[in-house]
């Protein structure tokens, strides 16, 4: 029986599959290519995984739109391999969460092929959003909201006997048909396919668009249609965040709390929820709905310590108040990495950047609560900003025809060794490229090169989380400010340990005199360089 939450000061790490090891041969990771470096992650020192999407699919998505939610896309190996990982995991200590996607599916969904060659209003068409056309011929869509991945939310069918028909509602692309979850058939698939992972012994899940599924029943025109296209964000209140989905996530968690109760294991629920404040983002993390939600607010906020300290104060106030944790996160696979983000988007980063990325790094590590960590992440790897138009593979360049904010940057396969591409990713002399070009500056980031030197980014995030585990004071619990020189920010957790950063260019004096116990750059006793953090135990 477990005696500690273990979620509730946890760090994940996210295994984006495609990208993380192939051990086949074919340019693309799987579940084999987990399994064999789950004792680097080990070595690193995380508490648990979770995997991206690896279920049967046509991939217009990378895997978020599923076809068939209970088993294991051949590309990525099958459910037999799938055991064996979970099996290893366990026997590491290693926690293991998988990706599920309950807002849309894959237009190759049995159920969405089922609808397409039904009936309009027929049991079929119900499970999902389908709709008459406005206009003397139906020929305008049911109303005028826009996908977040660019264009209308909306696809007209060719009905089967060839006549221009119904439309259906697709939030991102039209590959992905959303679910309607006002049907109760939707609600009792879903909780199959929860009890399917469960069964084989998953320790959570991750819920994509946790504040998705319902839409407001009349599906009425938005005010600002383009909202959601153009902050490629969840702003639309008609489309996202109505309060029937909270019913889901209670449901959710006594199912969760069903299994805890047969074996003592926790099963943890975190989910990605895309909501304006950090009031409403804590309504999710109720103690009978969510376990935890990722707070994007930190990863959203400028390099500015008053930035920094707003949203770390709203949600120690906010989320911590609901007796949840909060769940930090700074990188993940919709994000330009922190190195690119917090410096110049030149093709290797700055050195700004991966300084305020390494800074960044201890001040997530230092705060209560739970923290992700998104691979590569440990490397100090930069976005790649300069992939060529014809091997892009995101569905938001696909449909808008514009580079901004595409997701392949931060998407390209690891480096683990050699000098050269693929860099140890794929194995043996006749092995398909990876699946995106890995650039040559990546030899500098590789595994064996960051393992052997003490100085890289990869000793810096093992240290924090030996010293995260070691230390009683970090983990869960509160923090204190203390007052500081402008630019930096500095905090006490627990008895006595401070954490600093200086988010200016000129030296600061630090708060604490002394000897760091870890800093994320050298750091004479008693100053504070810009652009650097580091822990203290305050003695006096």
């Amino acid at each position: 029986m477990d005696t500690h939450h273990w979620w509730r000061d946890a760090v994940i790490y996210q295994v984006y599959v495609r990208s993380f090891l192939d051990s086949t041969g074919d340019g693309i990771g799987d579940l084999a290519g987990v399994r064999a470096g789950l004792p680097y992650l080990r070595k690193l020192g995380v508490d648990g995984i979770w995997l991206s999407p690896f279920y049967p699919s046509p991939q217009h998505d990378h895997g978020y739109d599923v076809a068939d939610y209970t088993d294991v896309d051949p590309v990525f190996g099958d459910l037999a391999e799938f055991d064996l990982l979970v099996d290893a995991a366990r026997r590491l200590g290693i926690k293991v969460l998988l990706d599920i996607v309950p807002n849309h599916c894959s237009s190759e969904h049995p159920w969405f092929r089922a609808a397409l060659a039904a009936a309009p209003g027929s049991p079929e068409r119900a499970r999902f959003h389908f709709a008459d056309g406005r206009g003397p011929d139906g020929a305008e869509p049911p109303n005028n909201w826009h996908a977040m991945f660019g264009g209308p939310a909306w696809t007209r069918l060719t009905e089967p006997d060839g006549r221009p028909g119904q439309w259906y509602l697709h939030m991102f692309t039209p590959e992905q048909p959303d679910w309607n979850w006002r049907n109760p058939e939707v609600a009792a698939e879903f909780d199959r396919i929860l009890r399917f992972w469960l069964d084989r012994g998953v320790d959570g899940f991750r819920i994509d668009v946790a504040a998705g599924l319902f839409k407001h029943p009349e599906l009425p025109d938005s005010p600002d249609p383009e909202a959601d296209a153009r902050t490629r964000d969840s702003v639309n209140p008609l489309a996202w965040n109505q309060p029937e989905v909270h019913e889901v996530w209670r449901h959710w968690r006594a199912v969760c709390e069903e299994y805890t109760a047969r074996d003592g294991r926790e099963r943890l629920l975190v989910g990605e929820v895309s909501v304006p404040t950090a009031r409403e983002h804590a309504q999710y993390v109720r103690p009978d709905e969510l376990h935890q939600a990722f707070f994007f607010d930190l990863l959203s906020a400028p390099w500015d310590a008053d930035a920094f300290r707003k949203v770390i104060s709203e949600a120690m106030e906010d989320i911590a108040g609901t007796g949840s944790t909060v769940t930090w996160v700074l990188n993940n696979h919709d994000q330009v990495r922190t190195v690119t983000r917090y410096g110049e988007p030149t093709p290797q980063g700055s050195g700004l950047g991966a300084a305020r990325a390494r800074a960044a790094a201890l001040l997530m590590l230092a705060l209560p609560g739970a923290a992700y960590i998104y691979q590569g992440e440990e490397l100090g790897l930069p976005e790649v900003v300069d992939l060529p138009d014809d091997v892009l593979t995101d569905p938001i360049f696909r449909r808008t025809g514009s580079r901004a904010r595409i997701r392949d940057g931060c998407r390209v396969p690891l480096p683990w060794s050699g000098q050269a591409s693929p860099f140890g990713f794929t194995p043996g002399a006749e092995s398909a490229e990876p699946w995106l070009p890995q650039p040559e500056y990546f030899a500098e980031y590789a595994t064996d090169r960051a393992l052997a030197d003490t100085r890289s980014f990869w000793h810096l995030y093992r240290d924090g989380l030996q010293l995260r585990s070691a230390l009683p004071q970090l983990g869960e619990g509160t923090l204190r400010w203390l007052d500081t020189e402008p630019g930096v920010l500095a905090f006490v957790r627990g008895d006595g340990l401070v954490c600093a950063v200086n988010f200016g260019t000129a030296p600061a004096p630090a708060p604490v005199p002394g000897t760091p116990l870890l800093a994320s750059g050298p750091c004479p006793p008693g100053m504070l360089p810009g652009s650097t953090a580091a822990w203290w135990i305050d003695g006096s």
